[in-house]
């Protein structure tokens, strides 16, 4: 950008660049003339050519941080709710207590105590800590005086005081229409499972939970997040990779690391059967999807290409697309099923349209990237997501409505807690509850889309490791997991706060 000094006798310099030290009493852009004045502190100054990144560096901690204080707030909820039977406890009704609810009065109170020590002096001191370093803020904001020039170069003028941050405070950070939410662990509801775990599916109507065990595909009757095993299929060879069931009919899809994939067809009773082997693929299956009318199926593979599998008299290979130099992790469809997007370790993502006319699918766009990643989505014909591999920003691209191409927009922030991940959990976005799924490294973050295309954490559930699976209902009631600390699958239910 091609910005002039408002300096009164510097009006023909051009600014060079910016001063970020937070001490200086000078204003932050500068000119060769303008430089002296900043000589004690030259290692604060960036070039214009950098301001964008530090911008973005700054905006996205301040998200970390805001998401931070919402868990914080999510933690003393929770705590606060464990004090509300005792805060309501009238003590002029403890002489018409029975015994037994005397003793379970005396209990609660000694594991109050017990906690009291050592909990509630840290949470005072964490909360008179906070208070001083939030007063300290508000003050320096309000002591700044951010003038508003006439020249080339406009600074806007904030006025943020106290009342202002509490108004911010009590204001939903979604939209007045979206509510937050939890999703509470079912402790009673565990199932022990002590072979991996590598894939979970719902089916249409959340009856049916299937899980590759391994080599097998167990399948459970769900009843409100209870599960009852009723099947086991032993058909592949190897480790099951990936499920989907599809969206009309009770049949199923898996692959697997032995490259077969197998229609599964329910034959009645809860019970399924292979109806039809697909071989084509050379090693692992790696990503699986359906369309939405059940006559479609997409496959990513360890052998670097996508395969395009039609229904007819019986599912034949349509088309393989062998763009991708290294093995496929993830594919996704848009909503008008007419353009996949995928991603590799080759560090690109390809968008693939199909044709109107012979309805061969064509790579539109190869995007570069500067890093690989296990998981994309879709979101909208315009707008997916990217997790580059362990990074603590999620990537949103979106179509640039002149030349048409899918560019990055936004970097959001996003909990890892690992170096190390797997290719494993796709991420998942339900689109009736703007709510997307986003496993990362240890964590399992839960994010809602805002009305500016923007995305939200609201709760991030820290497993003891990346060794994660999982699967949300279509209805966005349930969310299940298995991981390879606890070695269980475990179910969490949607709660709105």
């Amino acid at each position: 950008m091609q910005i002039r000094c408002i300096s009164a006798d510097h009006q023909n310099q051009q600014i060079t660049g910016f001063c970020i030290d937070s001490k200086c009493p000078n204003q932050r852009h500068y000119c060769k003339v303008c430089l002296p004045s900043h000589n004690l502190h030259l290692n604060k100054l960036i070039s214009q050519e950098l301001l964008y990144q530090w911008v973005k560096e700054r905006i996205l901690m301040l998200k970390y941080l805001k998401n931070n204080v919402q868990e914080f707030k999510f933690a003393l909820d929770s705590l606060i709710n464990l004090f509300l039977p005792f805060n309501n406890f009238n003590i002029q009704q403890l002489s018409e207590l029975e015994l037994s609810q005397i003793d379970q009065l005396i209990t609660g109170l000694c594991q109050m105590a017990d906690c009291e020590e050592e909990l509630f002096k840290q949470l005072q001191q964490s909360i008179e800590q906070t208070k001083s370093i939030v007063n300290q803020i508000l003050k320096k904001l309000k002591s700044q005086t951010n003038q508003n020039q006439n020249g080339n170069l406009q600074i806007p003028q904030f006025n943020i005081d106290k009342s202002t941050l509490e108004q911010t405070n009590n204001q939903s950070i979604l939209e007045p229409n979206v509510k937050l939410f939890t999703f509470d662990f079912m402790k009673q509801n565990i199932i022990k499972q002590n072979e991996s775990c590598n894939a979970i599916a719902f089916n249409k109507d959340y009856s049916i939970v299937i899980t590759g065990c391994k080599k097998d595909i167990k399948v459970f009757q769900n009843n409100q997040g209870k599960l009852n095993q009723i099947q086991l299929l032993s058909e592949h060879t190897s480790n099951v990779y990936s499920l989907n069931f599809l969206k009309n009919i009770n049949n199923f899809v898996s692959g697997s690391d032995d490259s077969s994939i197998i229609i599964w067809q329910a034959i009645g009773n809860n019970q399924w059967q292979s109806q039809q082997k697909l071989n084509g693929h050379s090693l692992a299956i790696f990503c699986l999807l359906l369309n939405n009318t059940d006559d479609l199926i997409i496959s990513g593979s360890a052998d670097k290409t996508i395969k395009i599998w039609v229904k007819q008299d019986q599912w034949l290979c349509q088309q393989t697309i062998t763009d991708h130099t290294n093995q496929v992790y993830s594919i996704s469809l848009n909503e008008e099923q007419n353009k996949l997007i995928s991603c590799s370790f080759d560090y690109q993502i390809l968008v693939i349209e199909q044709q109107n006319m012979d309805k061969k699918w064509i790579v539109k766009q190869q995007i570069k990237l500067d890093t690989w990643g296990y998981r994309l989505c879709q979101i909208n014909d315009n707008q997916f997501t990217f997790q580059p591999y362990c990074k603590q920003q999620m990537h949103v691209y979106e179509m640039d409505n002149n030349t048409k191409q899918y560019r990055k927009t936004k970097e959001i922030a996003v909990k890892s807690g690992s170096s190390v991940d797997n290719c494993f959990f796709p991420q998942q976005y339900l689109k009736s509850k703007c709510l997307l799924v986003n496993k990362n490294g240890n964590y399992i973050n839960l994010m809602r889309k805002t009305e500016n295309g923007d995305f939200k954490v609201q709760q991030s559930i820290k497993i003891g490791n990346f060794h994660i699976y999982g699967q949300l209902s279509n209805d966005g009631e349930y969310l299940i997991t298995w991981d390879d600390g606890s070695k269980e699958i475990q179910i969490r239910k949607c709660r709105e706060l």
